[in-house]
């Protein structure tokens, strides 16, 4: 079952809206409250605890650096009703996260839209354009599929003020999923802890 953050939180770790495209909301106004946020409490957690999370209901594998929570949205992509569902851990100064978007069906035109959706709205929260290029997603069973990824720097709004950030993620369709898998941070985490939270990745 997907849980909703408590309240609480949604507030102190509104930066995890950051890895929602921004045209996700109803309304600009609730997109700008959701991006509004409190760094402090991010800052006071910098130990990396990797634990294997198997997700079978969303069929994809991966190592988070801390016990990652759940939120899920209702979203529109080209005019088609979807809904997405977000695992998100914190560690140090950055958010790691796994989204999936449940698709109608799994034509190639279905997935390439939700796909571009991602990509597109993810960079736009930090008034970014994404120069993507292709990489390779492991799939448990044996061999590879394709996806994409982007490296994006940026701001996003945090009160009054204006806040740097960047965001790494990688996108993904199979069958009647898009995935994206992404770290969002005001300062990237160390190499090793980037490469341990992509490799993981594996899907069913």
């Amino acid at each position: 079952m997907i849980r909703s953050f408590p309240r609480a939180l949604k507030r102190d770790f509104s930066r995890t809206a950051v890895l929602y495209p921004r045209t996700l909301f109803k309304s600009a106004a609730s997109t700008t409250a959701l991006l509004f946020t409190t760094v402090a409490l991010l800052a006071c957690t910098p130990a990396y605890d990797w634990r294997t999370i198997q997700n079978n209901d969303d069929a994809y594998e991966v190592t988070f650096p801390a016990k990652p929570r759940s939120d899920a949205r209702d979203i529109d992509v080209a005019g088609k009703p979807m809904h997405m569902r977000m695992q998100m851990a914190e560690a140090g100064d950055a958010v790691f996260a796994v989204g999936t978007v449940d698709l109608p069906d799994a034509d190639l035109a279905t997935q390439r839209a939700a796909l571009d959706f991602l990509q597109q709205g993810l960079a736009r929260n930090l008034n970014a354009a994404p120069a993507a290029h292709p990489v390779d997603i492991e799939v448990a069973a044996g061999g590879r599929l394709s996806g994409s990824e982007i490296v994006v720097r940026g701001t996003s709004p945090n009160g009054q003020k204006s806040e740097t950030r960047q965001i790494r993620a990688r996108f993904i369709a199979k069958g009647t999923h898009a995935y994206q898998v992404a770290i969002v941070s005001t300062k990237m985490p160390p190499p090793d802890q980037v490469d341990q939270f992509f490799s993981s990745f594996k899907l069913f």
